[in-house]
């Protein structure tokens, strides 16, 4: 028996009734044990159903038990908010029954400790299942691509590689006109043939789903393929030519009744951009204060190796395209330094002290940054922050990669998702210049504050000692 990804939403939702209910019975038996008080079992009781149900009925209002995405939080971002929120709505409705005297407040600290320690562990572990469950073939969709030439594959291919969904086994690509796709191998990726070759998958139950991508299809042929394909059993899902070129930027919304299609979006609005300047300023100056001693160690000895400032300022690209001046611990002698970017810095680069090379290979030339996220000028994280003059390959940045300028519509960041991700350092060829653009607008359209936490410990994790970092 095989499950498709719909099964996470319910697996999702019990996972989260059974950390209430054993919640709830472990902090009965502490209570009972360890305190020996009397409590009002049939008014704790019903408090932590209608907490219960005002969480549910949060969540699911979100749609928050969506698809197993692998990013984040990943049945959905808020999880803490929610519980907050669950928590203060339940408290009115006790205070508005005036039975707030009669409840312990030992039993609620210990009930609420244990089920957002539960709710938060249980989903690391849901994780773990479903990854096994995917690895052993027992959930998960096999999915084969019809329809689209080498390019337009190829790109479906990577757009669904940033998306980074676990539950997705790409099997091949398909197409009855041969001459397009020829009959080799695209990536890791097999020719599976035409019409006949998939419907004969889908009787063995060797296909799940089919993705149909003909961005210039006519109405006439689309209607063919479907009516012919239809005879599997299978899902049969259409990429429109927009998803190909503007990617998950392209969103179905509605005015009134009426859907349109929205191609930007203002990114963290609202109490979200409240939320992330806070978290910004707090973990700003606790860093600060923290790394205190490596900042004075770094300054005494740059100030000691070679003449000139102990920071290097630089102009950079800011939030709405603005300039913005980035300071970075001077890594570089001073009469060889390029403020204006557009000489790349390469492994053994003469330009760079011997102090330079151990503050850049650790990243903590960065950390006067820290000073630019109190001033507003940045964030923790985000996209990096460019230099005007940056080049890829042989052109400016700005000109070489299509969509540049969308990565500048939240602060830069200290680090990124493209960082952890692979992409740090030398950005050499254009093909490497879009896939951090292509990470740096991705992590727009899908902030949340756990995926900044998330981007942090990576950070600290991955980058510490990285060979691209020079």
């Amino acid at each position: 028996m095989r499950f498709t990804s719909n099964v996470l939403r319910s697996g999702g939702i019990v996972n989260d009734a059974l950390c209430y209910l054993i919640a709830y019975v472990v902090t009965v038996l502490i209570y009972q044990g360890w305190f020996g008080y009397y409590f009002d079992s049939r008014l704790h009781t019903t408090a932590v159903i209608i907490m219960a149900i005002n969480f549910f009925l949060i969540r699911i209002s979100r749609d928050a038990y969506s698809a197993f995405r692998g990013q984040g939080d990943d049945l959905g971002s808020g999880t803490f908010l929610d519980f907050l929120v669950a928590v203060t709505l339940t408290g009115f409705t006790i205070i508005q029954f005036g039975e707030l005297s009669d409840l312990s407040p030992r039993f609620a600290l210990i009930f609420l400790g244990l089920c957002i320690a539960l709710l938060i562990a249980s989903r690391l572990l849901f994780r773990r299942f479903v990854w096994l469950g995917m690895r052993h073939g027992v959930i998960g969709q096999r999915v084969g691509i019809y329809g689209a030439d080498r390019e337009v594959t190829s790109r479906l291919l990577e757009l669904l590689d940033i998306e980074r969904l676990p539950h997705i086994n790409i099997i091949g690509f398909a197409d009855d006109r041969r001459t397009r796709v020829e009959t080799g191998m695209i990536g890791r990726f097999p020719y599976l043939g035409g019409f006949e070759e998939l419907l004969e998958l889908a009787r063995r139950g060797m296909l799940d789903q089919l993705i149909v991508a003909l961005p210039l299809v006519q109405q006439e042929r689309l209607n063919k393929i479907i009516e012919e394909l239809s005879a599997g059993a299978i899902d049969i899902c259409i990429m429109p030519r927009e998803f190909l070129v503007l990617r998950d930027r392209y969103r179905v919304n509605y005015i009134g009744s009426l859907p349109v299609l929205s191609v930007w979006q203002q990114p963290v609005r609202d109490f979200d951009g409240i939320l992330k300047e806070i978290q910004d300023r707090l973990l700003a100056l606790i860093g600060i204060l923290v790394l205190s001693p490596i900042l004075l160690i770094t300054a005494i000895a740059i100030k000691l190796e070679s003449k000139g400032p102990i920071l290097f300022k630089q102009k950079r690209f800011g939030f709405n395209n603005l300039e913005i001046e980035v300071l970075k611990f001077r890594s570089m002698y001073t009469d060889r330094q390029d403020e204006s970017g557009g000489e790349r810095t390469r492994k053994g680069d003469p330009r760079v002290t011997r102090v330079g090379r151990i503050i850049r290979r650790t990243s903590i030339d960065e950390l006067p940054q820290l000073f630019n996220v109190l001033r507003g000028e940045m964030s923790i994280v985000g996209p990096r922050p460019h230099a005007l003059a940056m080049r890829v390959g042989d052109a400016y940045y700005h000109d070489a990669v299509r969509g540049y300028a969308a990565r500048h519509r939240v602060k830069p960041g200290i680090t990124g998702l493209a960082q952890v991700r692979g992409l740090r350092g030398e950005i050499d060829t254009i093909e490497r210049g879009k896939q951090r653009v292509e990470y740096d607008i991705y992590y727009i359209e899908n902030w949340s504050p756990l995926l900044d936490l998330r981007i942090i410990l990576e950070t600290v994790f991955k980058l510490v000692w990285d060979r691209h970092a020079y």
